[in-house]
C-alpha cells in the first residue's frame, strides 16, 4: 500500500500491530507542524527541535494506548502540548499553567464558519507580529484554531479544557493581541 494514500490512524494501526518502522511515515507527516507549533507556543528557541524529538518519543511510548477510531492529530498535538507546556514550567519560576479560572466556569460554544474564514487570514498576520507578547495560554489557542486550523472541539481535545474554555480563551486571545499590534491591522 501506498503510504501517502494510508491514514494517520491506519499508519498508527501498522504499529500498534508490530509494524515500528511505519513510526517514521508519522514522524515525515509531523515534524514541521509541530516544529512550527512548538516555535509559536515556546517563542524562537533554539531547543524547540529537542522538544519535538521528545514529543515523537513520548507519542511511540504511548501508542498502544492510542484508540485509532480517533483522529490522530489532537492526540499528537496533546503530547506535544504537554511537552511545551513542561518546557515553559521548567524555565519559568513562576508555574505557567498553575489555576485557570477559564475552565471553572461553563461557557458557551460558539463558532461561525463565514466569521472565521474572514478572520483566519487576518488573524494569521496578526499572530505572527504579536504572538510572543502574550501569555502563553492565548498563545496556543489561537496557534492551534488560526495556524493550524484546529476545530473547537479538537482544541478542547489537546488542552483538555472544556469547548466553551477554547471559546473564552480565544475572545481573551485576540483582545490581548490587539492591545500589543497596530489597531489598524485588526480594524
Amino acid at each position: 500500500m501506498n503510504p501517502d494514500a494510508e491514514s494517520d490512524e491506519e499508519v498508527a494501526s501498522r504499529i500498534q500491530s508490530g509494524n515500528a518502522e511505519a513510526f517514521g511515515i508519522l514522524m515525515e507527516r509531523y515534524e514541521a507542524k509541530l516544529m512550527r507549533y512548538g516555535r509559536k507556543f515556546l517563542g524562537d528557541t533554539d531547543a524547540v527541535k529537542d522538544y519535538v524529538q521528545e514529543a515523537f518519543i513520548k507519542a511511540y511510548e504511548h501508542l498502544q494506548s492510542f484508540d485509532v477510531r480517533q483522529r490522530f492529530s489532537p492526540w499528537m498535538y496533546r503530547i506535544a502540548h504537554n511537552t511545551f507546556a513542561n518546557a515553559l514550567r521548567t524555565k519559568s519560576r513562576n508555574p505557567v499553567f498553575a489555576v485557570d479560572l477559564d475552565t471553572f466556569v461553563p461557557h458557551a460554544a460558539y463558532e461561525d464558519s463565514a466569521e472565521r474564514e474572514r478572520e483566519q487570514k487576518i488573524m494569521r498576520e496578526a499572530i505572527d507580529a504579536g504572538l510572543d507578547r502574550i501569555a502563553p495560554k492565548y498563545r496556543e489557542v489561537l496557534v492551534l484554531y488560526y495556524l493550524e486550523e484546529f476545530s473547537y472541539k479538537e482544541i478542547a481535545d489537546v488542552l483538555r479544557v472544556p469547548v466553551g474554555t477554547v471559546g473564552i480563551r480565544l475572545s481573551r486571545a485576540r483582545k490581548e493581541l490587539k492591545q500589543h499590534l497596530n489597531p489598524a491591522l485588526l480594524a
